[in-house]
Parts: C-alpha cells; sequence; structure tokens
C-alpha cells in the first residue's frame, strides 16, 4: 500500500511552469516555434540540443531576460504557479527575484563575497537587520557547498575565488532572494571537471527546494543531473519526457540522430 501511494505522489506532482504555443522572434528570425511544455515542481529539468536550436532562448523566456534584447519578440503563454508572467502588470524585477538565474561564465558581482550574496535579500529588503542578512548569506553559502571555503574570508573579493568557487558563489547569490525556479545556462561549460562535479553535485541537492531547469551542451551531464530532458532542434521541442526515456527509448528519429551523434 505504501509504495501505492508513492506512487500517486509522483503521478500527481504540480507543474511549476506551464508553457504553451510559444514562439520567440528575433526581428524577422522565428526563433522559437510552438513550443508547449510542463516543467514539473522540485525537478531538474534539461534543455538539450545542438548550437542555436533554441534551448538558452526559451530559457530566457522564463524570466523575460529576452525583454532586455531591443529586436526580440515573445508570443504565447507561460505561467509560473498560474500567473502569467508577461502580463503587463508583473513586474520583471519582482519576477526575477523568483525566478534565480546562473550564467555560463561566473559572474560575481565586483563586491566581497559576503556583499554578492547579500545583493539580492538588500534591493528586496527581504531581511530586517544584519543579523538576519548573516543569516541569510550563511544560509546560502552552505547551501551552495561553499562555507566552509570561504567563512573566513568573506570580505574578500569575489572575484578572488576559483572559477568553480565563483561559479558556486553564483549559485548563492540566485538562491539567496528564496526563487522558487532556478535557471541554469551551461553552469559547467568553462569548469574543469571537478568544479562540474562539484556544481552537478550541488544541482541534486537543490532539486528538494526549487525547480531547476538547466541547458547544457553536455548530453552525460543532462543524464547525470536530470529527471526530464526536453531536446530542442531547430526552435522546436521535438521531445520531452523522462530523461531515461529519451536517452535509452527515444520515441522521434531526430533525437535518437542526436543522442548517438549523427546529428549535432
Amino acid at each position: 500500500m505504501k509504495d501505492m501511494n508513492m506512487e500517486t505522489r509522483v503521478l500527481i506532482q504540480p507543474n511549476k511552469i506551464e508553457a504553451r504555443n510559444v514562439q520567440v522572434y528575433y526581428g524577422d528570425n522565428h526563433a522559437i516555434k510552438d513550443v508547449d511544455v510542463d516543467i514539473l515542481d522540485k525537478t531538474v529539468t534539461a534543455f538539450i540540443g545542438p548550437s542555436g536550436c533554441g534551448k538558452s532562448t526559451f530559457l530566457r523566456c522564463l524570466n523575460r531576460m529576452n525583454d532586455t534584447i531591443a529586436s526580440c519578440r515573445v508570443e504565447g503563454l507561460i505561467k509560473i504557479e498560474g500567473e502569467d508572467i508577461n502580463d503587463p502588470r508583473v513586474d520583471p524585477v519582482q519576477l526575477r527575484a523568483k525566478v534565480g538565474m546562473v550564467f555560463q561564465k561566473p559572474n560575481p558581482f565586483p563586491k566581497s563575497i559576503y556583499d554578492n550574496v547579500a545583493y539580492g535579500p538588500k534591493i528586496h529588503g527581504l531581511t530586517k537587520n544584519k543579523a538576519e542578512l548573516d543569516e541569510v548569506v550563511e544560509s546560502c553559502l552552505r547551501r551552495a557547498a561553499l562555507w566552509g571555503e570561504v567563512k573566513d574570508r568573506l570580505s574578500a573579493p569575489g572575484t578572488s575565488l576559483s572559477g568553480g568557487q565563483q561559479q558556486r558563489l553564483c549559485i548563492a547569490r540566485a538562491i539567496a532572494t528564496s526563487p522558487e525556479v532556478l535557471l541554469m545556462d551551461e553552469p559547467c561549460s568553462a569548469l574543469d571537471p571537478i568544479a562540474t562535479a562539484q556544481v552537478e553535485e550541488l544541482i541534486d541537492d537543490l532539486r528538494s527546494q526549487f525547480s531547476v531547469v538547466i541547458v547544457t551542451h553536455s548530453m552525460q551531464q543532462a543524464a547525470r543531473v536530470s529527471q526530464r530532458t526536453a531536446f530542442f532542434h531547430l526552435g522546436y521541442v521535438v521531445e520531452y519526457g523522462e530523461t531515461s526515456q529519451i536517452f535509452t527509448n527515444p520515441k522521434d528519429p531526430r533525437t535518437e540522430s542526436y543522442i548517438t551523434g549523427r546529428i549535432g
């Protein structure tokens, strides 16, 4: 009976993000076409596909980063917890506090380690005093598996850390506003294998608290860290499902061609 209950819980796992008929244009270039995707809560979802296939463009739709590109136009419906994120009443700054983002290259602010993490909670007024802020900074650095390495030098510049430490600092910074969703755009592509393993372990830990969406060029990484995978090709989502099914028994021949290295 216990097993059946567990199975039922998995089946009714809620959607965190719902995208319907999403189109993205850069001027006349139709970059994303007819994308329908449901992204589950407390799950790592990987976007894979060849360079230029639209995976990062679609990722940036989820926190309206495309708003910053003058030639970009987004159509269709994207809801996070039932709220239309492109509704004119939605403040993109508040949205980005709810939907954190980690970029391809570590990009710590030119501030101390402490201030990198404290920045978001400060500007969004999430803490009442220094003691609360100290607590948030320590908690986020612990969750990013960095506290033990930096606790004695919090006033040192974030840029003084190694590449892998900088990326974990950026993850700590992204989760400091208590987001509901964490977007990661090839977060390990600039890192060595040891730092990559540390970040992958961290991603696995973070999914207990967040819905994590990761764009990756590495199919091995997608297979290691994600529970669900979407394969993008020429602006379309060709196939989307359980990661194990996508990699071992893809339904679309284009997915199989990509995974076996025939297209890429």
